[in-house]
């Protein structure tokens, strides 16, 4: 299966509009301006210089630049990092829609994320950004058949990145995942388009139960920080998780669930995109 099967979500999740996202944004534009800002990174630190000239500026392609940095920070544990590139090139490589998630997730955090001022700090820094396209990596390898190695993948994100992603599980494109630590993602865990996801946050399992036992989060969900989504619910679309919410059943599309459980507390407008606008007011309300 290739990483563009991820999208099959969207099948089965509810598309009502969202304003326009990083979906406009190409492949090449985003590549152009990487490079410009790496250029000017080299006048502004030039103690960095080498590894800005190594990491962007030597690379044909935003594809081999993901791949160098990744092996950077993953490689040199049980693999050496000329193995991991090699992994992550051939991951990137296999599937032509693969540049265009990676880009729409990096042009993403420059939306969403009040403190991001460049494409470059991203990609070289944020540990949210480097274990989602690490994750993709090991989906890829879990998909070949290639088990061992993908679990290897998610264990060194684990160790480095501090969030731990199940290669099975199922993540869609322009997906924002902020600091990353304490992030947990299960196995048959489905992500749509366009979700923000904060630190410590987990898409788990309620008990011991086999087969389809994860959450469903569809389009324009926010998840803020140290929400808890637990077993094979769904979580609508547009839809808002308070901070410490612990969600155990379904969640409406368009609405505010807070509390231990987590009940509706307001509903939203149909055109609202909470994981857009990274708003984590959740007002007060009757509700469900």
């Amino acid at each position: 299966m290739s990483l563009g099967a991820v999208l099959e979500a969207r099948s089965s999740l509810p598309q009502a509009p969202l304003r326009t996202t990083s979906q406009s944004s190409t492949v090449d534009a985003v590549w152009d301006e990487l490079r410009a800002e790496a250029e000017a990174a080299l006048i502004e630190e030039p103690l960095y210089a080498g590894i800005m000239q190594a990491t962007v500026l030597d690379q044909r392609s935003i594809a081999q630049a993901f791949a160098y940095r990744l092996a950077h920070r993953l490689g040199d544990g049980d693999l050496s990092r000329l193995a991991m590139r090699d992994l992550c090139l051939s991951a990137f490589e296999a599937d032509p829609h693969a540049n265009a998630h990676a880009v729409r997730d990096l042009v993403a955090i420059r939306e969403r994320d009040p403190t991001c001022r460049r494409y470059l700090d991203p990609f070289l820094f944020y540990k949210g950004l480097a274990a989602l396209e690490g994750y993709r990596v090991a989906h890829w390898l879990w998909h070949q058949g290639r088990t061992t190695l993908a679990l290897h993948v998610q264990s060194r994100i684990s160790e480095v990145f501090g969030a731990d992603i199940h290669p099975a599980a199922r993540i869609g494109s322009g997906v924002f995942i902020d600091h990353a630590t304490g992030v947990v993602i299960g196995e048959t865990t489905v992500i749509a388009d366009d979700v923000s996801i904060l630190q410590s946050v987990t898409l788990g399992g309620n008990g011991k139960q086999s087969g389809d036992r994860h959450p469903k989060i569809a389009r324009g969900v926010l998840l803020s920080v140290g929400a808890k989504v637990l077993g094979n619910i769904r979580v609508g679309e547009g839809a808002k998780v308070a901070a410490a919410a612990v969600v155990l059943s379904d969640v409406p599309a368009h609405t505010t669930v807070a509390g231990v459980p987590a009940k509706v507390v307001s509903r939203l407008a149909a055109n609202e995109a909470p994981a857009l606008s990274m708003d984590q007011f959740f007002g007060y309300g009757d509700g469900i």
